[in-house]
């Protein structure tokens, strides 16, 4: 009897522990710091795939060179491809912001996914920074008090790439165009800065996203006689009008193309005998100095590949989305926005760069053109820098934008 009661005891006693742990535990659990969780978003697939292709290997440096942790808390990173879909990109941004609790969500190339992102940060109040679109929308009609645009914009490439060839004689315009808000956009602002300069725009033709034969709107570009074909396209689509355009010998009878939205992966893909000569705008190129040099070499140990501006803009904007975060205390995004606004931008990309009410980054922007075969000393030495322009100069005014929150 007296055997049964201690065995009874001891049961007992050790349910007792044992709840105890699980007690334990489970407060543990719930005292541990939750993570802070952000995304990256891209077309990692399709037509700008290769563009894309290193950008999560770029926002996990950023929280190394952060330190790993803000306010205490493990950062974890969320990707997602949009496939280039604007109702694919929405439906991912709905529930990272809804069930997922991301705080932060950069990439978001593709200006159509981009705009259509924008509405969810609006709508749930929250934070996208868009480092891959191009739209300047995004800081104009459809800006939002929690949105950023980073990297570059149609406005800058067309001044500063539109404005370069213009001066440089090419005063009549025909243009291929992407049929889809960036392209539009990219177009229209182009011919703004084509028409202020005296110059004239003859003609143009929108092709579908993807498209792979360009014959038929290569011709009637050579038909329209003007000096300047200007490729109002990304990615794939600028790599394979460039190619056929050689194939049709355009630029051997005396029409110029101006590719107004060309990467330095483009570059590589084209190859120097094809591509020397472009004249282009970009924000990032890997040789400018020995910062970017000592940037590119740790990111080929992760990504063995040339960084693109897009890949070297998440870094940027999530390490200044982090530095934001601890300076505010909170991870609150009109509290974390007003930090961003507060402090300088300055990293491997960006030195003293602002960002501004309407959520424009301010920061100088490259005028490069593509070396000969016989000027570059090794496989990825691609550019040579004809000029650099500072931001308040690149970027459009604010009081022109018609951002609806911004008081002129």
């Amino acid at each position: 009897m007296k055997f049964t009661t201690s065995i009874r005891r001891a049961g007992a006693a050790a349910a007792v522990a044992g709840l105890a742990v699980v007690g334990v535990a489970a407060y543990a659990q719930a005292q541990a710091p939750q993570p802070l969780k952000i995304g990256v978003m891209e077309g990692f697939s399709g037509v700008y795939g290769d563009l894309t292709q290193g950008e999560v290997e770029a926002m996990q440096m950023a929280i190394d060179d952060f330190g790993g942790k803000v306010l205490g808390r493990p950062i974890e990173i969320l990707q997602a491809d949009h496939q280039t879909k604007p109702d694919v990109g929405a439906a991912i941004a709905r529930k990272w912001y809804d069930v997922d609790g991301v705080k932060m969500i950069t990439g978001i190339g593709t200006s159509s996914v981009a705009l259509a992102v924008r509405k969810i940060a609006q709508e749930k109040g929250m934070i996208d920074i868009n480092t891959g679109a191009a739209s300047a929308d995004l800081t104009g009609p459809a800006c939002s008090e929690t949105g950023a645009h980073w990297v570059y914009d149609t406005y800058a490439l067309a001044k500063v790439t539109g404005g370069a060839v213009v001066k440089d004689g090419g005063d009549s315009w025909y243009f291929l165009t992407a049929d889809y808000a960036f392209g539009h956009a990219l177009e229209r602002d182009v011919t703004a800065v084509v028409t202020a300069a005296g110059g004239k725009v003859l003609g143009g033709v929108k092709h579908p996203l993807s498209t792979q034969d360009f014959s038929s709107f290569l011709l009637q570009a050579q038909a329209s006689k003007a000096k300047v074909i200007g490729l109002a396209n990304a990615g794939q689509d600028t790599i394979n009008s460039i190619k056929q355009a050689g194939e049709f010998g355009i630029t051997k009878a005396g029409q110029r193309l101006a590719g107004l939205l060309v990467f330095s992966t483009d570059v590589a893909a084209l190859t120097l005998p094809v591509a020397q000569g472009l004249v282009l705008t970009e924000a990032f190129y890997w040789d400018l100095n020995d910062e970017t040099r000592a940037w590119t070499k740790r990111f080929r140990a992760k990504k063995d590949k040339i960084p693109s501006m897009l890949t070297v803009g998440v870094y940027s904007s999530t390490l200044h989305y982090l530095k934001a975060v601890q300076a505010a205390g909170t991870d609150e995004p009109k509290a974390v926005m007003a930090k961003m606004r507060e402090l300088p931008v300055n990293d491997v990309m960006t030195k003293n760069g602002k960002l501004r009410e309407d959520g424009r980054l301010e920061r100088d922007m490259y005028l490069f053109q593509v070396k000969t075969p016989a000027e570059s000393k090794s496989k990825d030495d691609i550019y040579k820098l004809i000029a650099t322009v500072p931001g308040a100069e690149a970027y459009r005014p604010m009081k022109d934008g018609k951002c609806p929150f911004v008081k002129n």
